[in-house]
């Protein structure tokens, strides 16, 4: 410990001695220029002796991260000559960078490694698996300082040998442009040498050396990634996509539109989750649940309120009729119209471009994305098989009365569903494990849900885990735990609705070894990437982070255009502001940062909050509940987040999102004429709260005493 620290007190005694004898002045092309002539005759003068220290010299500078490296190089070619400098400072270079690296490892590493060892495992990982090739990134692409560099990599596992042969490597292309351009500038003796073909080729040639250096990397990397795969000499189509859901859809159909050669396959039903099993039949399901429920509380409205005859097995045709009639807009007549070519059957990849379908057709792409969605996640508790469960796929193939219904899930699947069956006349029971229902929404929402569900005649139990079930002599039981005690549920049909997990496996991407994230979804760069092979992209459920429709679809677009026009420019895929709702009663409506959120990441925000008690439209419609919530940036009007709870919270959020999008604040929602009255006004009087908390005092204080003054 304390060689390391007479190390570092050595270290910072030579910065702060360079910093006082104004090194980096020294070390600058003005001075460079001043001093040519002197500096030539020296190297004339003692070959030998001048090159052994301009080689001590660079050694020293690279070592302890002085400024003025470039400017060495540059005085390497103007003294020394092309080939004589570039041997020089090659060497000087890997050999001072070596030195810079030994040192940060030995002073840093471990503690560094002690404190954010697990922060640090992936990367650490990373370097173990291509620290060679991160190296080199950065040595021919130089992304970052190379001091940095030294710094950063002696932090990881990183091998001090193959470090010094990789930055030897790496460092020399870019030393030869800068040597070259010293040779250059040592022959600028008049204004008119400055036009010269070879002073002009020597800085045009340094311009473009770091796209140069980039194409360079791109091509050693997919030399590495696709080693062992022979890529077609002709492919069939522009694009492959796998999985006719929102994702797969919309991206077939832009690519379509741009007029490239597109395949869409699909192995089950065309719509994907949304319009077969999730969206648009839950949202079926909750009509008709609404206006059961519409029903028992007319008389709020001054009507005689009625018990509702619910006919279980017309609900859920009705439910099946809505697919029906929305299925049009999803089939492959349509999108064979728009020009895209639908194939029905099992997609797998055999290698990066090239998909089989059921053992029959096989087809090559350029580009592939895949698009396989998601599935309900089943948690492994024993017995769940004995019992037989529903999920939020199988469960749209109900058509009687499924008696008492136990809903295993929290989460907005399962309180949505919760809600409609109750409204419907069963009984139902919710199990959540998390201390309360939807976890991610703040605990106010999280409240007002539970309270609703309840009201609707849900018994909910949160904190209670599922530990197993059992059918005994025909009757069916979740056992539970609350604290010490467990608890048997009985019930006749299980809904098991915890999430969902993406559909990754049976498609090829095992055999390919296409990496997977921690939580099993295809991992992606922000240009929706595979990690590893750079032409397939994954889109929707099957990437997240979100699993929305309308993400699905918001992903598509760069997906298509990236995959069709990336070698000219490629998008980052932007979720600042992804919008989502659920679709309880009172709805939850959230965009951007929720309050909780903005807490675990210590930010500091301000809370407006408008309840929608006070609205005259949510009075007139007997709806008076729930609330606005505005999170700003202190001082600002800058929206940072918004929760709504209550009727059409989902069509209020827009105003919201739109204004999140274009940079647009509360005052400018306040300055804005909504209609009256509507719901919508909801989002003006929030504005208003925020526009009331930052008025003028003092500036309102003296305008007081103008009107007072008005009055004599």
């Amino acid at each position: 410990m304390k060689r390391a620290a007479l190390i570092a007190a050595a270290l910072l005694a030579v910065l702060l001695t360079a910093r006082h004898y104004g090194l980096a002045e020294w070390l600058s092309l003005d001075n460079l220029k001043a001093q040519q002539a002197a500096l030539q005759a020296q190297v004339a003068g003692a070959p030998l002796q001048a090159a052994l220290s301009f080689f001590a010299l660079y050694v020293a500078v690279t070592a302890v991260s002085l400024p003025g490296a470039a400017v060495l190089t540059l005085a390497a070619g103007a003294l020394f000559g092309f080939w004589q400098g570039l041997l020089l400072v090659s060497f000087a270079s890997s050999l001072g960078a070596l030195l810079a690296f030994l040192a940060a490892r030995y002073l840093l590493r471990d503690a560094i490694q002690r404190r954010f060892g697990p922060r640090l495992a992936p990367l650490n990982e990373g370097v173990a698996r291509d620290g060679a090739l991160y190296l080199l990134s950065l040595r021919l692409v130089p992304l970052f300082p190379f001091w940095l560099v030294n710094l950063l990599m002696a932090l990881t596992p990183m091998r001090a040998l193959p470090y010094y042969g990789v930055s030897q490597l790496g460092m020399l292309p870019g030393t030869a442009v800068y040597v070259n351009a010293g040779t250059q500038l040592a022959a600028v003796g008049a204004l008119s040498d400055v036009l010269s073909p070879a002073l002009l080729g020597s800085f045009v040639l340094l311009g473009f050396f770091p796209l140069l250096a980039k194409a360079l990397m791109a091509w050693l990397q997919r030399r590495k990634v696709y080693a062992g795969f022979t890529r077609p000499q002709r492919f069939d189509r522009n694009l492959i996509v796998i999985g006719a859901g929102a994702g797969g859809l919309v991206t077939s159909y832009i690519a379509a539109a741009v007029k490239a050669k597109v395949t869409l396959i699909e192995s089950h039903r065309m719509g994907g989750d949304c319009l077969n099993y999730g969206c648009v039949p839950s949202k079926a399901l909750i009509r008709s649940a609404k206006a059961a429920q519409a029903l028992r509380e007319a008389s709020s409205l001054g009507l005689q309120g009625v018990q509702p005859q619910v006919d279980f097995a017309a609900v859920m045709a009705r439910v099946q009729r809505v697919v029906r009639d929305i299925e049009p807009h999803d089939s492959v007549e349509r999108y064979t119209g728009l020009g895209v070519e639908v194939l029905q059957g099992h997609a797998r990849l055999l290698d990066p471009w090239t998909v089989q379908i059921d053992g029959g057709a096989r087809l090559t792409a350029r580009d592939i994305v895949i698009a396989t969605g998601a599935r309900p996640f089943v948690p492994p508790i024993p017995g769940l098989s004995d019992v037989g469960y529903l999920s939020s796929d199988s469960l749209w193939e109900l058509r009687a009365h499924p008696g008492r219904l136990l809903v295993l899930g929290g989460g907005p699947i399962g309180c949505e569903l919760a809600q409609a069956f109750a409204r419907l006349g069963v009984p139902v029971t919710q199990v959540e494990m998390a201390p309360r229902l939807m976890g991610r929404e703040d605990a106010e929402v999280s409240e007002l849900v539970a309270q609703a569900l309840a009201r609707d005649g849900v018994r909910v139990l949160t904190g209670h885990q599922a530990l197993r079930a059992e059918l005994v002599e025909g009757v069916k039981r979740l056992w539970v735990r609350q604290g010490e005690r467990e608890i048997a549920i009985e019930f006749d049909t299980l809904l098991v609705a915890v999430g969902r997990e993406a559909r990754v496996s049976g498609f090829g991407l095992e055999e390919l070894g296409v990496p997977l994230t921690p939580r099993k979804t295809v991992a992606v760069n922000d240009k929706l990437q595979s990690l590893k092979f750079p032409n397939l992209y994954a889109v929707g459920d099957v990437a997240g982070p979100y699993q929305f429709t309308h993400t699905a679809a918001h992903m598509a677009w760069y997906a298509a255009v990236n995959a069709l026009f990336g070698r000219f420019k490629r998008f980052a895929v932007d979720y600042r502001f992804v919008p989502w709702v659920t679709f309880t009663d009172p709805e939850v409506a959230r965009v951007g940062l929720s309050e909780n959120e903005a807490q675990a990441q210590g930010m500091a925000v301000e809370v407006t909050r408008y309840g929608l008690d006070d609205l005259d439209r949510a009075i007139a419609d007997e709806a008076a509940h729930g609330f606005v919530k505005v999170l700003t940036q202190p001082g600002s009007d800058r929206i940072l987040g918004v929760t709504i709870v209550g009727h059409h919270a989902g069509e209020l959020l827009a105003e919201f999102v739109l204004a999140m999008k274009h940079g647009l604040g509360l005052n400018k929602i306040l300055g804005t004429i909504h209609a009256y009255p509507t719901w919508v006004e909801a989002n003006k009087y929030a504005a208003g709260a925020w526009k009331r908390a930052h008025a003028p005092e003092g500036l309102l204080a003296w305008v007081r005493r103008y009107h007072d003054w008005q009055r004599g």
